[in-house]
């Protein structure tokens, strides 16, 4: 879709952020598509400010001088207010080719690795070891 002409400080700047770094910062930003649990959203420069919680898949921006770009990410936040859109999660892949990005998608962010198994399964168990203790704690 080609971008209509639209002053410079009408268009949004897109930002997405990971715990430790910046990793985009975009701005003359026309339009923003998003994913989340309850299907795909589009932002434009006068929509609203909205907030969404991001389900892991291909974010899309396009700007004047590069066109369509993709950025895959994983679940997240993302936060509109005024022209600013911030992304937050915790990875990010930028890539041009669509499908690679899909399948980057669901091989590191959909699925769970075994390490991440294994911390879920020690937190268990420490939790309901502390909920027994605390349960007969008042019975003594």
């Amino acid at each position: 879709m080609p971008t209509q002409a639209m002053p410079p400080e009408a268009l949004m700047t897109f930002k997405v952020l990971l715990p430790f770094q910046v990793f985009v910062e975009i701005e003359g930003v026309s339009r923003i598509v998003a994913e989340t649990g309850e299907g795909a959203f589009g932002l434009l420069p006068r929509r609203l400010d909205c907030v969404a919680a991001l389900a892991p898949g291909i974010l899309i921006y396009e700007t004047a001088a590069e066109g369509e770009r993709y950025v895959a990410v994983d679940e997240g936040v993302l936060v509109k207010a005024g022209q600013q859109v911030l992304v937050s999660v915790r990875r990010a892949l930028v890539g041009r080719d669509l499908a690679e990005l899909r399948a980057a998608v669901e091989q590191a962010f959909l699925s769970v690795d075994e390490q991440e198994k294994r911390v879920r399964s020690v937190m268990a168990k420490l939790e309901s070891g502390f909920l027994k203790r605390f349960a007969g704690f008042g019975h003594d």
